[in-house]
């Protein structure tokens, strides 16, 4: 690594400055009555149903269509995609088969105060649309909206059917999950022509559910008789998504919501106040222990934990382009708190090996690069159990949310009046982000500021580490 000087602590507490401040109050445009948000800030995280309350909306076939359970299967599937890619992951999606109806529930918006359930439910919009495009391109419209602007190919009325299977595709490979496709007669020339075009070319022909590209698989050959696979390292759950979301675009009839009402927040709605109350005071108390038993060590510290829950928030509002953003529950809270609290942990850790290495007689250069490294290991170890957790929480790995919402909601969840899924992935999704964070901020940015701030003369003594003066 580059020799470290002494501007990169300036440089390191300037980057966390402006990343707090652009995470906390983020960036908006305003021009006339128009105000355009090019980075969303603590008012514009979607609280969930726990804390703010929200909405419970049903739905079912317009004009008196009767479904079947796989078309009401594939409609469950498109609202519960819409919500995901709104970053609302606190939410409750199911259908009633006997009814012929579907069951939604999820929070209010960011800053709504006046609660009009119809106007909440016209952000989920009309039933998805499908369609197959040329290449994967994209461009933004005037609001900022990333759309598909390759050429349609097919679109969900040239689709018959989607079905996942458990097949094997050729004779010397092993069988996998694949998505089974039948055109319609409509559909059987459309592709025909397009994937003579595309075959053996790096074009994809990618799959989208309105602006949210759900599939880019390559073509291999020219298909000519109405039928395709979609390949793609599928689990048998989804596969299953794939299909369903494939269907859900070519159903044949439209969905109408049939009542909507509000929910109460379920822990009350002065909780989020107190939670948040409780952690500021827990941090105040944090940030005077670190500083009076690790000095300088400890004032480092304590502008790392500042980073890390700035990034935090930033990885709930969506402010990393590459990811979504997420509904805000108390478990989500419980989750920073957690990740906090173990980015202290490996503070700790370090500050306890520089100690230990400069009562060894190691000058202060050396005690410092050998603490950092020494600490790491034990920092990696305790971190990556909590990588694997929470990952597995947020049905990664093909290990599906519901698994554990079927038995969690059976036992402790209820007591609290939350939703399994909606706490399994809310607590995983920040736990996750702060985990990271731990390793950005509380070891890779500490290491630099401690570093840095050692080449001064004036931060030399070794009491200002806790160590003896020598």
């Amino acid at each position: 690594m580059k020799k470290i000087g002494k501007s990169t602590f300036f440089i390191v507490v300037a980057f966390i400055a402006l990343f707090t401040f652009s995470s906390v109050i983020g960036l908006d445009y305003a021009f006339g009555d128009k105000t355009k948000t090019y980075i969303k800030g603590v008012d514009d995280i979607r609280l969930g149903i726990d804390i703010k309350g929200g909405v419970d909306a049903t739905f079912e076939p317009a004009d008196g269509y009767e479904a079947s359970k796989s078309q009401l299967d594939a409609a469950t599937q498109i609202i519960k995609t819409r919500l995901s890619n709104l970053g609302i992951t606190d939410n409750e999606v199911y259908s009633d088969e006997k009814s012929n109806r579907i069951i939604v529930r999820f929070p209010w918006q960011a800053g709504e105060d006046s609660f009009d359930p119809k106007a909440a439910v016209k952000e989920l919009g009309d039933m998805a649309q499908l369609t197959f495009r040329k290449g994967t391109e994209t461009e933004t419209d005037a609001d900022g909206n990333v759309i598909p602007k390759g050429e349609i190919v097919l679109e969900g009325t040239d689709i018959d059917n989607a079905d996942y299977i458990y097949r094997q595709m050729n004779q010397t490979s092993d069988p996998e999950w694949v998505v089974d496709l039948k055109l319609n007669s409509s559909g059987v020339s459309k592709f025909a022509a397009a994937t003579s075009e595309l075959a053996g070319t790096s074009t994809p022909i990618s799959i989208w559910m309105d602006n949210y590209m759900i599939s880019a698989p390559t073509v291999n050959n020219a298909i000519t008789d109405g039928s395709a696979v979609i390949t793609g390292n599928f689990t048998g759950e989804s596969a299953k998504k794939l299909a369903d979301q494939i269907n859900g675009g070519a159903l044949p009839f439209k969905m109408v919501t049939v009542s909507t009402n509000t929910i109460s927040p379920t822990m009350g709605e002065g909780s989020l106040d107190a939670i948040l109350l409780a952690a500021a005071i827990a941090f105040a108390l944090i940030a005077v222990y670190m500083i009076f038993l690790y000095r300088l060590p400890g004032c480092v510290a304590v502008i790392a934990l500042i980073g890390q829950v700035a990034g935090s928030i930033a990885a709930i509002t969506g402010w990393f382009g590459f990811m979504h953003g997420s509904t805000l529950t108390i478990p989500g809270i419980a989750g920073i708190i957690l990740a906090v609290g173990m980015g202290v942990d490996a503070n700790i850790i370090t500050g306890e090996r520089i100690k230990e290495e400069l009562r060894t007689g190691k000058s202060l250069d050396s005690a410092i690069r050998i603490a950092y490294k020494r600490a790491f290991s034990a920092i990696l170890d305790g971190n990556l159990t909590n990588v694997f957790i929470a990952v597995i929480l947020m049905g990664a790995f093909g290990v599906p949310t519901s698994f554990f919402s079927n038995i969690l909601n059976k036992t402790i969840f209820r007591a609290f009046g939350a939703t399994a899924e909606g706490f399994v992935y809310s607590f995983g999704f920040t736990l996750l982000a702060g985990v990271i964070l731990n390793f950005i901020m509380g070891v890779y940015a500490s290491r630099l500021m401690v570093t840095s701030l050692s080449k001064f003369k004036c931060f030399k003594n070794r009491k200002l580490y806790g160590g003896d003066v020598k």
